[in-house]
């Protein structure tokens, strides 16, 4: 029988870190994501992440308020940010290499992230868990994020590499 995995939120990150004004980092994180498994915990065979991209909080009403709107993620038109892997390779040493698809704002490309399995332990109920953390980086503007404005001293307010680093826990399953 075939194990799934339910991504547990109230023990799950997904975070993101972006360079503002050239000098400083921005960081926030997508409080509202699902991310379904399948395979076996060292080598899942197929990963979905969907983040509801309005669930963006960078600590700045403000500034969630801009980047919810066209000039960013658009999210009345483009409610979900969606992964869904091609491949999950091993490095050796519970490090993998997870390739997929991801599509922001109705633009999806190949996109390969870092992560490292971080074991396996049962709850106090009993329920099976299994931890991995990982980190990548994309390019905005690939995906139509594009909006900017130049600094009078040179650079540009936001940067078009945007690091994203996650924790997730999922609780383990026979399909």
């Amino acid at each position: 029988m075939a194990k799934t995995y339910q991504v547990d939120p109230a023990h799950s990150t997904i975070n993101f870190t972006v360079k503002h004004m050239m000098i400083s980092k921005v960081k926030g994180e997508f409080k509202d994501f699902t991310v379904e498994a399948n395979g076996q915990p060292e080598e899942l065979a197929k990963v979905k992440v969907v983040i509801k991209a309005a669930s963006i909080d960078t600590n700045n009403g403000d500034r969630d308020t801009h980047l919810r709107s066209g000039d960013f993620f658009d999210v009345e038109q483009y409610e979900d940010i969606v992964f869904e892997s091609t491949s999950f390779r091993s490095k050796g040493g519970g490090e993998f290499e997870l390739t997929g698809n991801l599509s922001i704002r109705g633009t999806t490309r190949e996109e390969t992230f870092e992560v490292e399995y971080e074991g396996s332990a049962k709850d106090p109920w009993g329920n099976l868990k299994h931890a991995f953390s990982g980190d990548g980086s994309i390019n905005r503007e690939d995906y139509g994020l594009t909006w900017n404005q130049a600094l009078e001293a040179g650079g540009v307010l936001v940067d078009k590499k945007v690091k994203f680093d996650f924790e997730l826990q999922f609780t383990e399953s026979e399909a």
